[in-house]
């Protein structure tokens, strides 16, 4: 931020080493920060004789603040200024002349950390915490960016702030005065008045004990004595948090009468990293008694009932929709997979797909651990298919995917149709022009998105 240097990242999934070449002397030798180290993730900022750095190190697995001196920014020599808080994933850092910014996710809510640097900050008093503040928000749930802009001197951020309610809005905001200037509102051809809508986040019990965020949308006039039907997606995988953000295309159901839920269950680090690592490997289950327990939970508080809820996910989410579909299929009206990855097995014994070796640290390696093979067999949705009634049931794959290969969703449709002993639909839909996200084309996703809710209007009997 401060064009003082240029950074060289070299990084993986969780690993880092970063390089600094000084810009008034670009034919120098680069300067290692730390060397890389299986399992380190670091990045680094500028200020004056210093540099801020982001580190998951000393066991600090969502991340403390560290500085250090330019002249020897080794580990030995890192001095902590923000000590790591469990459960409060530190996601970005930014540096300025007077402002040390933190975007950070807590209890599956984002929030911009603003504390201002000492004039002539040394290592031991850098920061004036009496000035620190967080910008204040309004609604229950909420997502969140963060763009730290190209000038270090100046005491100005933009940030984008959007809900299940509202709209995506630009602010500019000062970090001095502490004021907000709206810059952008997402504009709705349609019309759309966020008054009539409700955002809750409500905490669904875990089958140990968890608390799982569940974030809601429904219209104000929408009865909430179980009469409503229940939409309620998922994915839990590969730490990826889902943000309580807008979408116009939900409005379409929920206009009609429905109730949108987000399971923000573990596989994701909605809550921290330990969110994410206890929904993988021998911990996949979590994830999917997670989504079963924010179905339960919303029926227990009255915002739908048992045989009314319709559950979606795609990719790894699809893999969830597969699962729950075994484990609890009574309790789902309907389910949708898109491009769903539901053969785990077969697809981790393949190590000549060139996407399985990579997928090994996120589900286990059944090649070399019997453990690993037992454990993924116990759960892959196309392994557990048995003789049961099982809800409706429509699966969309494409032809040319090259992540979920499109006889996956074929293999357990198939077995499904052949066992199922309900009368109810199981449907495959196989995309012959499309990938892994679906057609290609401004709109042609709106046109999938109309087809998916056709199907839950149909089987709901709503006027289409």
């Amino acid at each position: 931020q401060s064009q003082k240097f240029i950074l060289i990242d070299i990084h993986d999934h969780d690993t880092s080493e970063v390089r600094l070449i000084d810009a008034d002397a670009p034919d120098a030798e680069p300067r290692l920060v730390a060397p890389r180290r299986v399992q380190h993730q670091y990045s680094v900022e500028h200020h004056g004789q210093h540099l801020i750095i982001a580190t998951n190190s000393n066991g600090a697995e969502d991340f403390r603040v560290v500085i250090a001196p330019i002249a020897s920014p080794g580990e030995e020599n890192w001095r902590e200024i923000v000590a790591h808080k469990p459960g409060r994933l530190i996601l970005d850092v930014s540096v300025f002349e007077n402002f040390v910014t933190r975007l950070e996710r807590e209890e599956s809510l984002p929030r911009i950390v603003i504390t201002p640097i000492k004039p002539g900050a040394s290592a031991d008093d850098f920061f004036d915490l009496g000035g620190e503040h967080s910008i204040a928000f309004e609604e229950e749930a909420y997502a969140l960016g963060m763009s730290s802009g190209y000038e270090f001197d100046t005491t100005r951020i933009r940030f984008t702030y959007s809900s299940l309610t509202t709209p995506a809005e630009t602010y500019d905001y000062d970090m001095a005065t502490r004021e907000r200037t709206l810059r952008k509102r997402q504009e709705i051809p349609s019309g759309h008045n966020p008054a009539d809508y409700v955002t809750r986040r409500l905490l669904a019990p875990a089958k140990d004990g968890a608390l799982v965020p569940v974030t809601l949308l429904y219209k104000k006039t929408t009865p909430l004595d179980g009469s409503a039907p229940l939409f309620l997606y998922g994915y839990g995988a590969y730490g990826i948090a889902m943000p309580a953000s807008f979408s116009t295309a939900r409005l379409s159901l929920v206009d009609r009468g429905f109730i949108f839920a987000i399971a923000h269950i573990r596989g994701g680090k909605d809550k921290g990293y330990r969110w994410y690592t206890d929904g993988k490997m021998k911990n996949k289950k979590n994830t999917f008694t997670d989504f079963i327990a924010a179905g339960e939970h919303l029926i227990a508080q009255g915002f739908t009932t048992r045989g009314r809820v319709v559950a979606n996910g795609g990719s790894a989410g699809g893999m969830l929709m597969g699962a729950i579909a075994n484990m609890a299929p009574d309790l789902f009206l309907g389910i949708i997979a898109d491009v769903p990855f539901v053969d785990v097995l077969n697809t981790m014994l393949d190590k000549d797909l060139p996407l399985t070796p990579p997928e090994w640290p996120e589900w286990g390696n059944p090649l070399t651990s019997k453990d690993d093979f037992d454990y993924i067999r116990s759960y892959s949705p196309y392994d557990n298919v048995e003789a049961k009634d099982y809800p409706h049931i429509l699966a969309l794959a494409g032809l040319t995917d090259p992540r979920v290969t499109y006889w996956e969703p074929a293999k357990w449709i198939a077995k499904m149709r052949a066992l199922n002993t309900s009368r109810n639909l199981v449907l495959l839909k196989t995309n012959m022009g499309a990938g892994h996200g679906g057609k290609s084309g401004r709109f042609e996703s709106l046109k999938e998105t109309a087809e998916e809710f056709a199907f839950i209007l149909w089987q709901l009997g709503v006027e289409a």
